[in-house]
Formats: structure tokens, C-alpha cells, sequence
């Protein structure tokens, strides 16, 4: 089996953060509600993503930067943006092509952890 990669969040409240990557395209594949701590995993076609809830954050902390940046690749990234959009999700930064050729766009969750939506190489 090849190799997989889900990437693990730490959000102040669960529920918050599991209707938040609702709203963005994610399902919820299981959830655990504790002890030891409310955990929820998720999934957006391949990209696997869990939530374990844990003590508030500077989201400061969380943007670049300091923190991570967590990329999703796109067949179609304007429409992606526009499904986001529509979906009443703020962007940090709208579509811009880069100088290196892929054009993203970009958005925080609410915890502060901050998203890039691109174009494929």
C-alpha cells in the first residue's frame, strides 16, 4: 500500500472546526467524543484531516511566517474558490497567479490555521 498523509489540527472547540470544514468540502468519517479529548476525522477526496480538540492558541502563532502553511491541490482551483465563496467562507487572499506559475488562493480556519487552495504543477 502506498504511503497516505493526513495532516492532524488542534481547534479551542471541535464542533466549531468540524462545521467549518463541512462548510468546506470535508466529510466527517468518524468521531470520538473523550475521554481523553473530543477527536474528529475528516476527508476531502484524498486529503485526510483530523481534528483533536485542545486549549485555545494564539492563531498568531499558527499563520506564516511561524506556523504551517497546508496545501490542497485542485484539478480546477476557480472553481474551487468559487464553491468556497459560495459557501460563505472568507478568503485571506483571492486568486493570484504566482511567478512561479500555479495560481491559489488562500483562507484561515477558525483556530487560525492557514489554508492554500491550488492550481496542479
Amino acid at each position: 500500500m502506498p504511503a497516505t498523509l493526513r495532516v492532524e489540527v488542534f481547534p479551542a472547540e471541535i464542533d466549531r472546526a468540524v462545521a467549518f470544514y463541512t462548510t468546506l468540502g470535508f466529510t466527517v468519517t468518524r468521531r470520538h467524543e473523550g475521554p481523553p479529548m473530543r477527536y474528529a476525522s475528516m476527508q476531502y477526496g484524498q486529503v485526510r484531516l483530523g481534528l483533536a480538540e485542545r486549549e485555545p492558541a494564539d492563531p498568531a502563532l499558527r499563520m506564516l511566517p511561524i506556523g504551517t502553511e497546508i496545501v490542497v491541490e485542485v484539478d480546477d482551483v476557480r472553481a474551487e474558490r468559487d464553491r468556497v465563496v459560495a459557501a460563505g467562507i472568507p478568503l485571506l487572499e483571492d486568486l493570484v497567479t504566482r511567478e512561479w506559475g500555479l495560481t491559489d488562493f488562500r483562507l484561515t480556519d477558525p483556530d487560525g490555521f492557514y489554508w492554500r487552495f491550488t492550481s496542479r504543477t
